[in-house]
């Protein structure tokens, strides 16, 4: 496994995604190491992430701004050149292993791989062909295709010249995915991202693509769940996330601090640049912000909410957080954006994800399923997005 998101004290979504992999591949006898960062410490790198294998610190990934704010433009040169250390890393390691899979933000990274390596990358966002990787701008999703638009997302003013330039890079950068995916295997979380690439470059060979949802570890969920044996909190409204522009948290808070009944007890679990701003604004003793909570923690609070709110107004590409609500048993409500859709397969139940087409909707809708008692389930026998379900078809894409 190979990400530049590893190691680090507070992993987000797509380093956690990596370690429970590789812990899964681990417990099924797969011999798994991590490949990632060595500017973040040398020693008990593995023990701080939470994976139970050997962890190598093999390229820096520090400083990678290249003063394109204090220049205005996105940089031509910047990104092949984090691509070509990545797999320059790969290259001195490969020849040990069966398969290299990355997953990380620079898809042209393939393209500098020595031949012969079983290589396999994971698309987990935009960034196929987005620099942000979040194709969100100004508070709102952002649709263009056009590179040179792509200029306001580093320049607010920017002119003819530095438009041009930002332009050369995000073509570059574009068709690189492209001749990557074109020769090298890669999954797409959903179906929404596989489309969306195809939207800004038309005619790209996909050919070697699959779309595998992502995954969680279900039988430690269902030991969260036994362990609470129905404790569930009737009002309690629970969010976890990093509490940044695009996650949602402001505009939810907006549209329900005024909407919610006088039950209701809202948990904020994560933190980010918003959330001094936003608690200032909001905290009380009905909304309370938590903090950065360790997993489990998070997951326990989790089993015992009435509903479970994901408020992003960015389009998720496959939100681990619904599927956790869905395995938990968790009434859910999400809005109808990017790969959420796609998760309604995963319910346990009809209804259990209730998708809103807007803000003021999707707090309707949570205000409708807080009238009502909360539904306690056990846990299933199985879950659909569950690793033990998931890992096979990953083995297998790897085999091709």
């Amino acid at each position: 496994m190979v990400s530049e998101d590893l190691p680090g004290t507070q992993i987000g979504g797509l380093g956690k995604h990596v370690v429970t992999l590789a812990n899964n591949l681990l417990a099924q006898g797969h011999q798994v190491d991590i490949l990632g960062r060595n500017d973040r410490g040398l020693d008990a790198c593995a023990a701080q992430i939470g994976f139970h294998g050997r962890f190598i610190p093999g390229f820096d990934y520090a400083r990678p701004g290249w003063k394109e704010l204090q220049l205005g433009v996105f940089n031509p040169l910047k990104r092949p050149f984090f691509a070509k250390k990545i797999a320059g890393a790969i290259n001195a390691r490969a020849r040990h292993y069966d398969v290299v899979h990355y997953h990380g933000h620079l898809p042209m990274t393939g393209l500098y791989l020595d031949p012969g390596i079983n290589y396999v990358q994971t698309r987990h966002d935009q960034g196929s062909e987005c620099l942000t990787h979040l194709r969100f701008r100004s508070g709102e999703v952002c649709t263009t295709v056009t590179p040179q638009d792509c200029s306001a997302c580093i320049s607010a003013n920017a002119g003819p010249l530095r438009k041009a330039v930002t332009a050369v890079a995000v073509r570059n950068y574009r068709e690189g995915a492209a001749a990557s995916f074109g020769s090298q295997k890669t999954v797409f979380v959903s179906e929404f991202l596989r489309r969306q690439f195809l939207r800004a470059v038309p005619g790209a060979d996909l050919s070697r693509t699959r779309v595998i949802h992502n995954f969680i570890d279900y039988a430690r969920l269902a030991r969260h769940t036994r362990a609470a044996a129905g404790e569930v909190h009737r009002g309690q409204v629970m969010l976890v996330g990093r509490i940044d522009a695009g996650k949602g948290f402001g505009e939810f808070l907006a549209e329900a601090a005024p909407r919610l009944p006088p039950h209701a007890q809202v948990l904020i679990v994560g933190d980010g640049p918003e959330r001094e701003a936003l608690a200032a604004a909001y905290a009380s003793a009905r909304i309370r912000f938590l903090g950065w909570r360790e997993y489990d923690e998070a997951i326990a609070l989790a089993v015992r909410s009435h509903v479970c709110v994901v408020p992003s107004v960015c389009e998720e590409a496959c939100s681990t957080t619904v599927l956790e609500a869905l395995a938990l048993g968790k009434q859910c409500v999400a809005l109808a954006r990017g790969g959420t859709p796609e998760l309604s397969g995963y319910q346990r139940y009809p209804g259990q994800l209730q998708l809103g087409a807007t803000m003021r909707e999707l707090v309707g809708k949570l205000v409708l399923q807080l009238d009502g008692a909360p539904l306690v389930l056990a846990p299933a026998p199985a879950f659909g997005a569950d690793s033990l379900q998931v890992i096979p078809k990953l083995l297998d894409f790897y085999a091709e």
